[in-house]
């Protein structure tokens, strides 16, 4: 296919190249300074210009549904908020590397430079329009963060979460890129909306075209832990520097996610009913291993990241929704909705976490939270919220999230679903009020010092407070606010 090249494809992809120009900065002042370490200000600063000049430039071109590069690229309402949100959560996790002693050393202008070529990548997949497009932003976004996890100052655990994301990401990746193959071979292209038109056709007589799509489902399950793909979670959260840990519990999240949403628009999934009974299974043994898991961790990363285990399930719900609904934007909108309320709570929590880590050594277990509130009432009081929104209580926005995905899900009949959505709720509830006890009804055996005073990161922890809160009470603006733009 003849690609053109235009003046007003380059103005769109500003937000990109924007991006990749900031990247390299940090590195190329450091090259400059005889491969010495400037000031950490100096690359947090670079990136966080980066981060708002993209922002602003994407908030002005994307919305418009208009595609670029014959296609290739889209920027509708899916890229504004999905691409909005993870250049947020970007410039959150800068915040928290500047202050944490895992990332805040010799190779932070690195560390900048990876973290701003991983948002990149998430920038390329939100607003694929092509499958090997979507390939190529995937694995931007994933190389970066192996390179990044395995920076990390602790000696043992995070080169091990590196290897283990790296062999399982590689796997997963072969699996998808095998998968979109298949598709073209059935096809004869990887262009999304051309494939729709064959759907019906191909579901019925080409079992390769279905292969094709469970492989590539396959390959989305893995990035967003899906069963039974989702055993590399706990172990890559734990080993990561918190602030990488709540950049992938996040924002890799929110934008696989995205893309996810955006694949299952050809309906492959309305058309089969046997791949879409087993995509249904997986959400439903996905909430219940997540949440069972979670009942059993001491430390507060592998109990946050069963949890996101969970709520991995809870949102294929919403992604199944949207597959089979002849009118998607109701589910669809409340897949987004859910994604941006499970991304503030999740990186509000991840943030405390970050209060605790004395040196890059620290691994912060349940019982450490004893007497929290004593020493840290505020900071008690946000991740009361943020655990309490995550178990959907009302009048957070984690309740309204999981009203409106469940709503989506019953309006196209899977009561089913819903029914072990809520049940596993229910279950969730356990081992989110159990820090919230210990804070609040035991007493601390640590001293009054026993966490940092960090000023960004303790900022960032209560404004995202306020937006848990505040954002549910208006949470019906926020929901309209999507569904018209999608």
């Amino acid at each position: 296919m003849e690609i053109n090249l235009g003046l007003e494809d380059l103005l769109r992809i500003s937000p990109l190249l924007i991006l990749f120009l900031t990247s390299l900065i940090p590195v190329g002042i450091k090259v400059l300074r005889g491969n010495h370490e400037p000031n950490p200000l100096v690359p947090l600063s670079v990136g966080i210009a980066g981060i708002l000049t993209s922002a602003m430039l994407l908030w002005i071109f994307a919305g418009q549904g208009q595609t670029v590069f014959s296609k290739a690229l889209i920027f509708d309402g899916l890229t504004f908020w999905s691409g909005s949100a993870s250049l947020v959560i970007t410039m959150g996790a800068l915040f928290i590397a500047y202050e944490s002693p895992s990332t805040n050393k010799n190779l932070f202008s690195e560390f900048v430079f990876l973290l701003l070529s991983s948002s990149l990548g998430m920038l390329v997949l939100v607003s694929a329009l092509d499958l090997l497009v979507t390939f190529i932003g995937l694995e931007i976004m994933s190389l970066s963060l192996y390179l990044l996890i395995a920076m990390g100052n602790e000696e043992k655990l995070c080169k091990e979460a590196a290897f283990k994301y790296f062999l399982l990401g590689s796997l997963a990746s072969a699996i998808m890129l095998y998968g979109v193959a298949f598709i073209y071979g059935t096809t004869g292209t990887t262009y999304i909306y051309d494939i729709v038109s064959s759907v019906p056709n191909l579901v019925e007589s080409s079992r390769l075209f279905l292969m094709g799509s469970a492989l590539i489902i396959i390959g989305f399950c893995f990035k967003v832990s899906i069963f039974p793909f989702h055993a590399w979670t706990p172990d890559v959260y734990q080993g990561a520097p918190t602030s990488l840990s709540a950049y992938m519990a996040t924002s890799v999240k929110f934008v696989s996610m995205a893309a996810f949403l955006r694949f299952v628009s050809i309906k492959s999934l309305g058309y089969s009913e046997n791949l879409l009974n087993v995509v249904q299974w997986l959400a439903v043994l996905t909430m219940i291993i997540g949440n069972v898991a979670a009942i059993r961790q001491e430390s507060v990363k592998r109990m946050l990241a069963y949890s996101s285990v969970a709520h991995s399930g809870y949102i294929l719900v919403g992604v199944l929704s949207s597959a089979i609904s002849s009118q998607g934007s109701f589910a669809a909108s409340g897949v987004i909705f859910y994604l941006i309320s499970y991304a503030i709570m999740t990186f509000g929590a991840f943030a405390i976490v970050n209060v605790f880590e004395i040196n890059e050594n620290t691994q912060l277990t349940i019982d450490d939270m004893a007497g929290f509130a004593k020493r840290r009432p505020m900071l008690a009081f946000c991740l009361t919220l943020f655990l309490l929104s995550m178990a959907g209580i009302p009048p957070t926005i984690g309740f309204f999230g999981k009203f409106y995905l469940f709503s989506a899900a019953l309006s196209e009949g899977r009561l089913w679903v819903v029914l072990w959505g809520v049940i596993n709720s229910v279950i969730g509830a356990y081992y989110y009020l159990r820090p919230i006890v210990l804070m609040y009804m035991h007493e601390s055996n640590k001293a009054d010092d026993a966490e940092r005073y960090l000023p960004a990161t303790e900022t960032l922890i209560v404004v995202s407070m306020i937006f848990v809160l505040g954002l549910g009470f208006f949470s019906d603006f926020l929901f309209k606010a999507v569904e018209r733009s999608l």
